[in-house]
């Protein structure tokens, strides 16, 4: 099955040339820059032009493996609220993206409220903004795309606890990216004093934490779903740092700083 790109000419380019380009430019990095092998990751999903140089400030940091899991939310109401694919290929303008199918099987049978659905990928966005990134640094990279649609803490700890089970046991090594932008629509000024409540919790490790602060502080973190299950993963595989590598608003791309979007990208080890 071919999953055709639903955000393609809007959330970064169609023409194969421009995308190569664009990511080029947010995956420059620096000069002796060190690529760390980590346990999982907060990148942002927006359009490349407001998110890209936050994503690629944390892709540029890891030595990524052949295997990858890459959860994040479902923003439309539709298909299954724990949603995965188990075979088939993704298209970007750089060409087909694999599914690992014996992985997502495995993540199947660990966890049983994953049901097998492409519906709530068909639109979604969160995922698809990634693919093009992890093409250009792992030309054979196969992946497991997960949608969650649910906010049930009980049901996002159960699959990271699944995820970081069925990863430690792996053969080769596995990361688990977590897809989210951080809060939406406030000032800039209440943007970041809400995000970095989030931050904090994320570098301190505490997914339920995470959870507690999003809920009760009103932030409109889009995947911290995908951020919570991430950081439990990465707990069972004995994660002991994070780190904020990148952090930004849309704001300081347009100059409204009324009604803007926070990104984070951070890495845990």
């Amino acid at each position: 099955m071919m999953r055709w790109p639903a955000v393609v000419g809007r959330f970064y380019p169609a023409d194969p040339k421009e995308i190569k380009r664009a990511l080029e430019s947010y995956l420059g990095g620096g000069p002796g820059e060190i690529k760390a092998r980590i346990r999982g990751c907060l990148v942002p999903h927006a359009g490349y032009m407001y998110s890209g140089a936050v994503a690629g400030a944390v892709y540029r940091r890891i030595d990524l493996p052949r295997r990858i899991v890459l959860l994040g939310p479902r923003h439309f109401p539709a298909g299954h609220p724990m949603a995965i694919m188990a075979d088939g290929e993704w298209l970007t303008p750089l060409g087909p993206a694999k599914i690992a199918s014996d992985l997502a099987l495995e993540l199947m049978r660990a966890c049983p409220l994953l049901a097998e659905d492409a519906v709530a990928h068909q639109q979604e966005h969160s995922l698809e903004v990634q693919l093009p990134f992890l093409q250009e640094l792992a030309k054979d990279f196969t992946f497991v795309p997960i949608a969650l649609g649910t906010t049930a803490l009980a049901a996002l700890e159960e699959l990271g606890e699944a995820v970081g089970r069925v990863v430690a046991g792996w053969a080769e090594p596995v990361l688990v990216i977590a897809s989210s932008d951080m809060n939406h629509y406030e000032s800039d000024r209440l943007t970041r004093r809400k995000d970095q409540l989030a931050i904090e919790k994320i570098l301190r490790l505490e997914p339920r934490g995470l959870f507690e602060t999003v809920t009760n502080e009103g932030i409109s973190m889009c995947g911290f779903g995908p951020a919570v299950t991430m950081l439990t993963a990465a707990l069972r595989l004995g994660a002991k740092r994070a780190e904020l590598v990148s952090y930004a608003t849309s704001g300081d791309i347009t100059g409204d700083r009324e009604a803007v979007v926070g990104y984070a990208g951070v890495i845990v080890e």
